[in-house]
């Protein structure tokens, strides 16, 4: 027998066993996706489509490393993952190479094989996790990368997008703050579970991850939109343009500057062009610049978003009032406050018409205030319109509500003195 023939005869063949167990490990990681509304999903596919460098932070094990693979495979797009706290500086700013005449040629800057796999591919997504797990020098080195899409000698491709991944420092094995300037760099999205998207993920179906659809007739309208929303917020509030935290953990999450002003301006240009959710819009707005300017922007927002009470004013009838009652509620005071600036007879009973419009088609309640504003605006040559009939029991009754819900205080603090 010749000794090839004796090797191959002592490599034992696979086991039974393992090829069930391969089996059964196949049929496991099997699963289906859906379409399912989703917050956390929606805005992260919002910021890849938008080409922003985004950081997810959760605790360990709420999912962000498969929410990551699932969609990189939903998107079709080659997923390299980069343990940011096992490298060295080096490895992302580029090893020095000498090469035949360094005085002549200088020393090229030598990129990490898994960039020059990227490259080569044309596209992708990079996850760099681990994050908050890596040393001062590292995060300094990745500025580079993050910001300039560089690394060494080589650039990576414009279809190549970055997302990150880091857990709180105080669940993070030996954790560091993100220093201010790469945490500005990010859109920062808090990652947390939903235990319906758990359970019906592992009976064996996840939410599905799209890109947003962006509708073509209204990309030059959402460019202007976004433009007057972050620069009418910043006009009215210079002090906001550029506001570095005072401390250490704050600066390791999202601060307004000029930097993460242009983020949020493009975030909501492509929520606007894709119709995006509020809510969704909401976690990317907060997640760029921090909760307090963020909300203010979005404030401003829905403030844009308003019909023109002189467009209601001349059209009552057909009138399309907002859902929301905050919003519903704004767009009634404007209209009283427009008839207030040029109290004419035919304006002041298109107003009118207008409240019953609004209890016709949403929550009494939110025209009592409105209603009761826009009497006191009648001059005494002015009919009573009929539709005020209409109006005056949900204001009775608005008003009954509100005084028994004022002695039911009144007896309630009564009743916890005498206990007393």
């Amino acid at each position: 027998m010749s000794q090839q023939s004796v090797s191959a005869a002592s490599v034992p063949s696979s086991s039974p066993q393992l090829q069930v167990a391969d089996q059964l490990l196949a049929l496991l990681r099997d699963t289906a996706t859906e379409p399912r509304p989703d917050v956390r999903l929606e805005a992260l596919t919002l910021a890849v489509a938008a080409d922003l460098p985004v950081l997810l932070w959760g605790e360990p094990g709420i999912g962000k490393t498969a929410a990551l693979t699932q969609l990189a495979a939903a998107l079709d797009l080659p997923l390299t993952t980069v343990i940011a706290s096992v490298h060295e500086p080096s490895d992302f700013a580029g090893l020095p190479i000498v090469g035949d005449d360094p005085a002549e040629q200088g020393v090229p800057m030598a990129p990490p094989d898994w960039a020059v796999r990227m490259v080569g591919a044309g596209r992708g997504l990079l996850f760099l996790d681990e994050l908050s797990t890596a040393t001062p020098a590292v995060q300094a080195a990745l500025l580079r990368l993050v910001l300039e899409r560089r690394i060494g000698s080589l650039r990576l491709p414009p279809e190549v997008r970055i997302v990150a991944a880091a857990n709180p420092r105080s669940s993070a094995a030996d954790g560091w703050e993100l220093s201010a300037p790469l945490a500005n760099r990010f859109v920062h999205l808090r990652w947390t579970h939903d235990h319906e998207v758990v359970v019906r993920g592992l009976g064996g179906t996840w939410p599905t991850a799209t890109l947003p659809r962006l509708d073509p007739e209204r990309l030059p309208a959402a460019v202007d939109f976004a433009r007057r929303a972050v620069c009418g917020l910043l006009a009215a509030r210079p002090g906001l343009v550029h506001r570095l935290p005072t401390t250490e953990t704050q600066r390791g999450g999202p601060w307004p500057s000029p930097r993460s002003w242009e983020m949020t301006l493009r975030l909501i240009a492509f929520a606007t062009a894709a119709d995006a959710t509020r809510d969704a819009l909401s976690e990317l707005v907060r997640g760029t610049v921090g909760d307090g300017p963020g909300l203010e922007l979005l404030a401003g927002v829905d403030r844009m978003d308003l019909p023109d009470p002189e467009t209601l004013l001349a059209d009552p009838a057909g009138a399309e009032l907002p859902e929301r009652g905050d919003l519903r509620q704004a767009a009634l005071d404007g209209v009283v406050a427009a008839v207030r600036g040029r109290p004419e007879r035919q304006r002041w009973d298109a107003a009118w018409a207008l409240l019953v419009r609004a209890v016709e088609t949403g929550a009494p309640d939110l025209v009592v205030v409105p209603a009761t504003t826009l009497a006191t605006l009648r001059r005494e040559d002015w009919e009573v319109p009929e539709s005020i009939e209409r109006l005056a029991g949900v204001v009775s009754l608005s008003r009954r509500a509100d005084r028994a819900a004022d002695r039911a205080a009144a007896r309630t603090v009564t009743a916890g003195r005498a206990g007393r």
